[in-house]
């Protein structure tokens, strides 16, 4: 008979915990690694079931290659969210997540994705040319609505009009609440997402949800009655696709998925451009490698050579390792008995991979701290090594939109401007809902064009 043992953690009261991790969850993590090694228990709430933490690459390489069976993630691992919905490809588990993961892969990949290029810069360029010579400003921001934009015009394939500025507005108050600390209690705590009156952010939050979920169902349903096979945004592909019995997904799993993918590419592609720019910019030696490169790639380099450029691939890389914008991967629930670095771990325990601790062992990343793209340039790290993206059955599915997303704003910004940092200090990560994002947004000042006539003759194109 198994005798079930949690590796040790600490023992202060959950709701302390609780605390701690919604405060200050990177210091916690590194001290609980510090305290208890590579593999730690912690309670956190809204249920404070046991939640194992680990950094070990083997445990992880088992986590992500381990029977969905015996050990998967999704509504009964506590991935639930009013906003995504119950069908969102997150929240599901077993047939039904594979099912909506297969009919979702093809518009992410291959020849798709070449569409959204000319997108992606063209907004970039349109973003950013309300910035003024001299000006500080906050990049963070412009990052938001470059992303923003690029969701709402390739996922969706919306235009500007009406409901275009209408689910602007009620997206944009979710995703960046006015008190982000209270909005990660709701969120951790199901019974604060109740209606208990107008007073309530509860109230507050179903009220932007019933909105989001009208307009999304009026643009499915336009869709419907207005087929057009010229179209090549994701939704229509994802109208477009079936199941192996020849099904086509409902209007609820349109609508989750529509949601899920905005919510999950949105703010994590924007702060991880937020922290790109500030490391860019405090190291002159990165900043200039990668000028020298973009500018190699002559006046107007074809979006395929800004892809492939290995230094901006290194840049982008070492900015997803050191402050990788999601701090876990998915969790895990155990579903029967698993063995997990000699601990015996019993049904009903949630295991995590660390993305942040894994991306910080000394082993792997000597002086883990320090900003240096070369160390993708030195070698290959296994996909339990590095892992921004999460793994194994639940790895992010956008990963190579939200790469190329990277790639092209930043190439066009830097091609385009000439900025500095306003300010000389370290920039700090801070807790932003389930995210971490650089304090102050990472403020910067507009010096000047780099290429005057080249910025005049795109803005009369656009």
């Amino acid at each position: 008979m198994s005798v079930f043992q949690l590796p040790d953690g600490p023992k202060t009261h959950p709701w302390l915990q609780t605390l701690q991790w919604l405060t200050n969850p990177l210091e916690y993590m590194e001290d609980c690694e510090k305290r208890y090694g590579e593999i730690f228990t912690v309670r956190i709430g809204p249920r404070f079931t046991p939640q194992v933490f680990t950094s070990n690459p083997q445990a992880i390489q088992q986590i992500f290659t381990t029977d969905p069976k015996y050990l998967d993630s999704g509504e009964s691992a506590g991935i639930r969210s009013p906003l995504l919905g119950r069908q969102s490809m997150l929240a599901l588990e077993g047939k039904p997540h594979q099912r909506q993961r297969k009919l979702l892969t093809p518009p992410f990949h291959g020849e798709r994705m070449q569409d959204y290029t000319q997108l992606i810069n063209n907004i970039t360029k349109q973003v950013t040319r309300q910035w003024k010579v001299g000006e500080s400003f906050s990049i963070r921001p412009f990052m938001q609505a470059i992303s923003f934009q690029v969701i709402l015009k390739a996922v969706f394939g919306l235009q500007e009009g009406e409901r275009y500025e209408d689910l602007t507005k009620q997206l944009s108050a979710s995703l960046n609440p006015k008190y982000p600390l209270l909005n990660a209690f709701v969120f951790l705590f199901p019974i604060l997402q109740r209606d208990f009156g107008s007073w309530s952010p509860g109230a507050k939050m179903l009220q932007r949800i019933q909105r989001i979920d009208e307009l999304v169902y009026a643009e499915i349903r336009d869709r419907q009655e207005q087929p057009d096979s010229s179209r090549n945004d994701i939704l229509s592909l994802m109208m477009l696709a079936r199941d192996e019995n020849g099904e086509p997904m409902t209007d609820v799993e349109l609508r989750d998925e529509l949601i899920t993918l905005l919510v999950a590419g949105h703010e994590t592609t924007a702060t991880a451009l937020a922290w790109a720019f500030y490391w860019i910019y405090k190291l002159p030696q990165v900043r200039e490698k990668l000028l020298q490169e973009i500018d190699s790639l002559g006046e107007n380099p074809e979006p395929n050579a800004i892809l492939r450029s290995p230094y901006l691939s290194a840049v982008c890389s070492e900015t997803l390792r050191l402050y990788p914008v999601a701090m876990l991967a998915l969790n895990r629930v155990v579903k029967s008995p698993l063995e997990i670095m000699g601990y015996q771990l019993e049904p009903g325990t949630l295991v995590a991979p660390c993305i942040y601790l894994t991306h910080h062992r000394e082993d792997l990343y000597p002086d883990s701290k320090q900003f240096k793209p070369e160390r993708f340039l030195d070698r290959q790290f296994a996909p339990y090594e590095y892992l921004p993206f999460g793994g194994g059955n639940r790895r992010c599915i956008g990963l190579a939109f939200a790469l190329m997303e990277m790639k092209l704003v930043l190439a066009t910004v830097l091609s385009m401007w000439q900025l500095e940092l306003a300010e000389n200090q370290s920039v700090q990560p801070v807790r932003q809902g389930a995210l971490i994002r650089p304090s102050g947004g990472v403020q910067m000042v507009v010096k000047g064009l780099r290429q005057a006539q080249k910025v005049l003759e795109t803005a009369t194109s656009v």
